[in-house]
């Protein structure tokens, strides 16, 4: 195949300029050049000067990782020139110049390769245990296929988004990496943990966010309610009511967690596509059955 080009896509609420600006300088930097750059401001009203060549799109509202990276997407793919999306947090940084090259490596070697997961590590060089994509693992240079993706960052395969479509939109944020995961390899496409392709990110806690029990817990039933077969939708739920009792120390946390699984239960989830047996079997064999 065509040697791969290589798109970059970057979501920012307007809060981290200097951090933004490390970022473009630190794609710039990269020994094989992204075909485009593009910036979507996320309700920010107007964005920082941007760098010359990188493409500015300002939102009027705040439409979510998810409705603002679905801009990102049609907004590379109307270029035309685009072959793998690659999606950074507005303050990370990369770290070595050789990232899109070594991407590019990748899916010219591996025609079925959908979505590359990056490491991501802090500037001490750790990483966090939820930021491996292996259930139970705790080594994060161990490399290869796995069933779901980090959202800090990542290489998407444009010819994948055509087929499967892009991120949800109604999630906003929480667990639209999951979604898009489990169509992809629904799809037959592989996910690929490539622990080489590092993306330097401070160290931080999802739980910061003032939502994000309720929305965890309201894309969490979507997340079962539209991909899973009908027998595993009960169980999947059943399983992380238990862990979330188990691993949550805030009362107030538990309360807004439950109020959003109502929310999930109560309220439409999008267009039902259930995986298929086959696509269940294949990831219990990569070690995260669809329960977990």
């Amino acid at each position: 195949m065509a040697r791969p080009r290589v798109g970059v896509a970057v979501l920012t609420m307007g809060t981290r300029p200097a951090e933004l600006g490390a970022l473009l300088d630190s794609v710039a930097m990269q020994d094989e050049p992204a075909a485009r750059v593009v910036v979507v401001g996320n309700g920010t009203g107007s964005l920082p000067a941007l760098p010359e060549g990188v493409t500015g799109v300002e939102l009027a509202e705040n439409r979510g990782v998810t409705g603002g990276r679905n801009v990102a997407i049609d907004t590379l793919r109307s270029f035309g020139d685009v072959d793998v999306l690659v999606d950074l947090d507005d303050d990370g940084l990369l770290v070595d110049t050789d990232v899109f090259r070594r991407l590019a490596d990748l899916y010219e070697t591996e025609p079925k390769l959908g979505v590359v997961s990056f490491r991501i590590a802090d500037e001490t060089g750790e990483t966090q245990r939820r930021h491996i994509p292996r259930l139970g693992a705790k080594d994060p240079m161990r490399g290869g296929e796995v069933t779901t993706f980090l959202g800090g960052g990542h290489g998407l395969s444009m010819p994948m988004l055509d087929r499967i479509g892009g991120w949800p939109e109604d999630f906003f944020f929480a667990h639209e990496e999951t979604d898009l995961a489990w169509r992809a390899l629904d799809a037959g496409w592989r996910i690929r943990y490539a622990p080489e392709l590092l993306l330097q990110h401070p160290k931080t806690s999802p739980a910061r966010h003032d939502v994000y029990y309720r929305m965890t817990a309201r894309n969490r039933v979507w997340l079962a309610k539209r991909n899973l077969p009908a027998p595993l939708v009960p169980l999947y739920l059943a399983v992380w009511v238990l862990l979330t009792v188990a691993r949550t120390r805030s009362v107030r946390g538990l309360r807004s967690w439950f109020a959003g699984f109502a929310e999930g239960l109560k309220a439409p989830a999008g267009q039902r596509r259930p995986m298929r047996w086959s696509t269940v079997l294949r990831m219990t064999k990569l070690g995260r059955p669809p329960i977990i």
